[in-house]
This record gives C-alpha cells, sequence and structure tokens, in this order.
C-alpha cells in the first residue's frame, strides 16, 4: 500500500508563496489617465450649455482622477485604497471599459471580468439564469459554454429557486452571489472587484475569499476594498488613491499603514511626535533598563487582562528604548510609548515560540501633558499585516478611567495564553490614545514594536492553533451497542 493518505486537510493561505510577476507581461497599463466630470447647478444650465457652446460655462469641473499611472502584470494582485470619493470606482469603470477617461490611455490584455456597482449588467426584469446568459454572453462566453458552466454557477451562487425569478425581487446578498458566480465562471484572465463582497454573509464571503485565493494563482486581481486586513491577506502591491490622485504605491503592507495613519490625522490633526521624542533621552543599558521595567510590572495585582497604574508625578520619567524610536509611528504626541516587553512565565523575553505559553506584554508609557481617560492596547499581526488578536484596557476601566498628570509614568501589563502560532514572524504594534474605544485620539502608535518567531511543534491550521486535550477515535460494527462491536484501539487521552 502506498504511505500516502487518502485525503489531507487542506492548510489555509496565511502565507503564500507569491509568484515572480515582475517579469512577466504588463495585463493592465494606465497611463496618465484623469477623468473631468462636469457638475451644472441648475438643469437648464445643461440646455444653455449646448447653446451657447464654448462661448460660456455654465457647469464647474471636478476632477476625480488626476494624472494616474501604474501598471499591472499578469499574476499580480493589486489592491486600491482610500477614502471615499477618492476615485476608486471611477478608475475601475475606466479599466473595464464603463466609462472613458478625459484624458490619459488604459491598456488590457487580457479578457475581463468585473464586479463593480451592485447588479451591474443585470436585468431586473429578467430571472436569474436569463441574467446568467446574457451576462455570460457580454463577457465572452458562447451559449454552449454557458449551458455546460450553469450548473456550476448556480451552485456557486447558492440562490435555490431564485434562479428563477426576477432579478428584482434579489436581496443585495443575492445579487452579490449571482454575480460573482457568473465573474468566477468565464475563464476571465483579469478580475476586478469594487467593494463587492462588502454585502455578503459570512458563508459566502468566505467561499469568495477561497476563490480568491486560487485565482490569484493563475490571474490578475484587481480588489478595492476599505479592508485593510483583506488588502494586506490578498494583494501584493496596493494603491493609496486621495483626491484622485496616486498619494502611494508600494507593499500592501505599508501602505496600509500608512493609510490609517492618515485616517487619524484628518479626524485629530497632524502627526506632532518630533518634538516629544526629541525629548525622550534613549536608555543607555537597554537590557538592564528592559528588565527593571519587567520587574516593577511583575510587581502589579491589577487586573490580569491588563492594569493601568498611576505612579505619580513624582516618579522619576523613563527613557525611551531606541528601538522605539527607529519604529513607524504616528499620534500628536500627548503621551509616548517608552518601552514594551513580551516575556514568559519565566520572565525572559520571548523571541522564539513553539508551543502555547503563559506571557506577558508590559507597555510604559510618559505622560506629556494630563490625560483624562488614557487606553493603552496592543494588536498581535503576521508576516502579511493579518491581525490576529488584540487587546486594550478601556473595557475594563471604563467605569472608572484612569486619569493622569503630565509627567506620571502610565503602566499596562496584559497577562495571557499566547496561543500556538503556525510557522512564521510575529509582530506586536502597540498605541497609548485616549477617550473611548469608539472616539478617542492617537497620542502614539507605534507599529512592529517587536518582533518573535513561532516554529510550532505541530502544523497548524488556521491563525492560531487548536490547543488539543485528547483525541479518541472509535469504531463499532453496525446494529450493535456501543461496547458490544470489536475491539477498538483506544484514542489519544494526552498531547
Amino acid at each position: 500500500m502506498s504511505s500516502e493518505p487518502a485525503f489531507a486537510l487542506e492548510p489555509p493561505v496565511t502565507a503564500p508563496e507569491r509568484p515572480e510577476w515582475r517579469s512577466r507581461p504588463v495585463a493592465i497599463s494606465v497611463a496618465d489617465v484623469s477623468k473631468c466630470y462636469q457638475i451644472y447647478e441648475k438643469p437648464q444650465h445643461r440646455l444653455f450649455q449646448g447653446l451657447f457652446r464654448n462661448r460660456r460655462r455654465f457647469f464647474r469641473e471636478f476632477w476625480a482622477l488626476r494624472n494616474v499611472t501604474f501598471d499591472i502584470h499578469q499574476g499580480q494582485t493589486l489592491g486600491i485604497i482610500g477614502r471615499n470619493g477618492s476615485g476608486k470606482s471611477t478608475l475601475l469603470q475606466i479599466i473595464c471599459g464603463t466609462s472613458t477617461a478625459t484624458t490619459g490611455t488604459v491598456a488590457v490584455n487580457g479578457r475581463v471580468a468585473a464586479l463593480l456597482e451592485l447588479g451591474a449588467g443585470f436585468n431586473p426584469e429578467f430571472t436569474g439564469r436569463e441574467n446568467v446568459y446574457m451576462n455570460g454572453t457580454v463577457l465572452g462566453l458562447t451559449r454552449a459554454q454557458l449551458d455546460e458552466r450553469f450548473d456550476a454557477i448556480a451552485a456557486f451562487a447558492d440562490i435555490g429557486d431564485f434562479i428563477e425569478q426576477p432579478v428584482k425581487a434579489y436581496s443585495s446578498g443575492m445579487f452579490v452571489r449571482l454575480a460573482f458566480a457568473v465573474a468566477a465562471h468565464v475563464d476571465a484572465d483579469i478580475l476586478v472587484i469594487d467593494e463587492a463582497l462588502a454585502v455578503g454573509d459570512a458563508y459566502f464571503t468566505q467561499k469568495c475569499m477561497r476563490f480568491l485565493r486560487a485565482f490569484r494563482e493563475r490571474g490578475t486581481l484587481l480588489f478595492v476594498s476599505h479592508d485593510t486586513g483583506a488588502l494586506a491577506n490578498l494583494c501584493d502591491t496596493a494603491i493609496w488613491l486621495d483626491n484622485g490622485a496616486v498619494r502611494q504605491i508600494g507593499d500592501a503592507k505599508h501602505v496600509s499603514e500608512d493609510y490609517l495613519q492618515a485616517v487619524y490625522e484628518q479626524q485629530q490633526g497632524e502627526s506632532d511626535l518630533a518634538a516629544a521624542l526629541q525629548q525622550m533621552p534613549a536608555m543607555a543599558d537597554v537590557g538592564a533598563a528592559a528588565g527593571q521595567s519587567d520587574a516593577d510590572a511583575n510587581t502589579d495585582d491589577g487586573d490580569e487582562a491588563g492594569d493601568v497604574v498611576e505612579d505619580g508625578a513624582a516618579a522619576d520619567a523613563p527613557s525611551i528604548v531606541p528601538e522605539i524610536l527607529s519604529k513607524k509611528a504616528f499620534g500628536i504626541g500627548g503621551a509616548i510609548v517608552t518601552s514594551v516587553t513580551l516575556t514568559d512565565a519565566a520572565n525572559a523575553r520571548v523571541n522564539v515560540v513553539s508551543r502555547a505559553i503563559e506571557a506577558a506584554l508590559s507597555i510604559t508609557c510618559l505622560a506629556q501633558r494630563d490625560l483624562f481617560s488614557p487606553i493603552i492596547g496592543f494588536t498581535l499581526r503576521d508576516r502579511l499585516g493579518q491581525d490576529v488578536f488584540g487587546e486594550n484596557t478601556f473595557r475594563f476601566y471604563q467605569r472608572a478611567p484612569v486619569t493622569a498628570k503630565a509627567g506620571d509614568v502610565l503602566q499596562a501589563r496584559f497577562t495571557f495564553v499566547l496561543p500556538r502560532l503556525p510557522l512564521g514572524d510575529y509582530s506586536v504594534s502597540v498605541a497609548v490614545a485616549e477617550g473611548t474605544q469608539f472616539a478617542h485620539v492617537q497620542h502614539h502608535w507605534v507599529h512592529d514594536v517587536l518582533v518573535f518567531t513561532s516554529q510550532p511543534e505541530h502544523h497548524c491550521f488556521g491563525l492560531v492553533g487548536l490547543e488539543l486535550r485528547g483525541v479518541d477515535l472509535r469504531v463499532r460494527e453496525p446494529h450493535r451497542s456501543i461496547g458490544a462491536g470489536r475491539p477498538s484501539t483506544p484514542g489519544r487521552k494526552g498531547l
């Protein structure tokens, strides 16, 4: 007999090995594309504009896109991010050919399947079946090909008998199910998706994500989303559009981090960390200082999930760990993160883990001004930038907020079980804010302040591994009570 198993669980694609798309031909080339709309204040102004032609102007110009230039190679996965009104949907419409550019050119090499506006390309009076044939024909399939693939399309959409009903009776989720099912079965070279998955249920969204992970191994994917986690998971590269212009192109994780900073700065003002950090002396002996910080944290008897301690204005102001100064950070500087340590039950720094362990994350901050309701928190991310888990102090102190005066030292200590993690590098980002969970300002947010490696003893499925307490597998013959069949191999009671 073969030693190969009859079946194997397929691990999720959490850290895919991407193909070398840079050496491949260009699938989409966007060159100096701009799009201008004419905005009329009153309906009659359109008539006046036609009468007077170029002698007078009865409209104002709105430039949805300005001089956008980039290339997408075959096999590349590109994400587009930006605030509402930044020109993302307009750009996709031009690429897909449903809108024309005012200036510039777009060259597309391959068959394109697109999910743009909800239900775009569907006739509301036609049934789902009729729309499948109509939309599939528009996308280049023949009647024979559609006959062959219809059952697979209907199964993917999974809308039951509604496939024979007019789509005007569909919910938004049913629209997306049917539209995505058609796009997934047209053998497209390029797939363009504009926030279409935002209205689907969890089950269908997961089905779509599995399809997209498989598709990107053979095709080109252009993906628009406000979900930075989805961009980091799916995309090689990201483009940040701001007011119709390309603000940044680069690694999806880094672009997402810069976009997050810009969102906060638009709400609370520009980051002003430079002056605050210049006032913070660096530790002369990082190891000794960090050890002292851990020892101080271990003497605290606060809530095990997280504790904020007021040391008083008389306490000596802590020096900042040099590594923090080198990390990407933003905030208004009302409080500064000075040290972060991740230790195990023996109070040793965590550098490599192979199993679930008792861990403690200690975060020390210095208040640069009076703080009414400080919040200290952290997020653990994998190497793709996906959030694995996180926590902050707010929910433990929302009924009795801690206050701090300028010069006070804040210490938060989170004790938890660090779960068994899949193979790879993991980073911890930390922040100190002020306010509530949903309305706050960021004083100091530090990306990837510390990094550790997971080398699990056993293979992990998913974002975290399951801590099994035992596995039991038994065999019994049919029509007999348990215990009356042939002897079974006892299950493993401990792992």
